[in-house]
């Protein structure tokens, strides 16, 4: 991977490139899981990103205080957690981390906790939310259509990236979205886990959960509402492997002998915790 070439002349990474029309007018930049891709880049034993690359994109930053909690923001649930289902960021931090005092996982737990605070909170007044039913993030959804479901004109979307608390947020929920936090908060995941079974048991097989449901998607009072009809890899991925992570963290384990990945983090700035133990870097 040519990792400078994929700056496109700028300090952040392009989000992508076609034959045809060339790079892409957007970027990596604002937190997401391209704290992932970055360690990555840094890493690259052959075309390594510049280290002021990743300076560049934690300056795009965004810090919010949201139900008396302070964090680096990303509305969408997942973006908490895709980095760290290969990363341990259990003590270990970049600059922008210990200015704020904290780590990447503290952050993700802040995070799942603003999201329940905003499900018990419910805003929009949607069927379904309260304390054991969160998980809003991007998913298979009921729409496009428009209802009127009591007395009030909703707006529900196909599959896009839903987050709190501004939105977008039209009634879906995940539950693989808050299975996954379970390594940050399990006194708040299980509890939504055993909801989830007990209240939705449609949403689940042999197979898994389903991708979304929406409770609210219906005009009839008495109905179930919406449920996802399909299974994705990239949702059930994550309940697996942050299962076992909560477990044993086996594959934060695995991923910590991996030289590139720990010598990104290293040029990205982060010490401390398990990296000031580290023999690979």
């Amino acid at each position: 991977m040519d990792w400078q070439w994929a700056l496109a002349g700028g300090q952040t990474v392009s989000m992508g490139w076609k034959p045809d029309t060339g790079f892409l007018p957007f970027r990596w930049e604002g937190y997401s899981e391209a704290l992932l891709l970055y360690a990555l880049g840094l890493g690259s034993p052959t075309h390594p990103l510049p280290e002021e690359s990743y300076a560049a994109w934690t300056s795009t930053y965004r810090w919010e205080n949201l139900y008396g909690m302070e964090f680096l923001y990303a509305g969408t649930l997942f973006v908490h957690q895709l980095s760290h289902v290969w990363i341990d960021f259990r003590g270990i931090r970049d600059e922008f981390m210990r200015r704020r005092g904290i780590d990447y996982f503290e952050n993700s737990r802040r995070a799942t906790y603003v999201q329940r605070h905003y499900a018990m909170e419910n805003p929009h007044h949607f069927r379904g939310y309260n304390k054991d039913c969160w998980g809003i993030t991007a998913s298979d959804g009921p729409g496009p259509a428009t209802l009127c479901i009591d007395g009030v004109e909703r707006h529900f979307h196909d599959y896009v990236a839903r987050g709190v608390p501004w939105g977008p947020d039209d009634g879906t929920i995940a539950p693989w979205a808050a299975i996954a936090s379970l390594p940050f908060a399990p006194e708040i995941v299980l509890p939504a886990l055993r909801h989830f079974i007990d209240f939705y048991p449609e949403m689940s097989s042999k197979y898994g959960f389903k991708c979304s449901f929406n409770p609210t998607f219906s005009e009839a009072t008495d109905s179930g509402g919406w449920i996802s009809k399909g299974y994705y890899g990239l949702d059930q991925g994550p309940i697996v492997l942050m299962i076992e992570n909560y477990r044993s963290g086996f594959f934060w384990q695995l991923m910590r002998r991996c030289r590139y990945l720990v010598r990104g983090l290293h040029r990205a700035g982060f010490y401390g915790g398990w990296l000031s133990e580290d023999t690979l870097g």
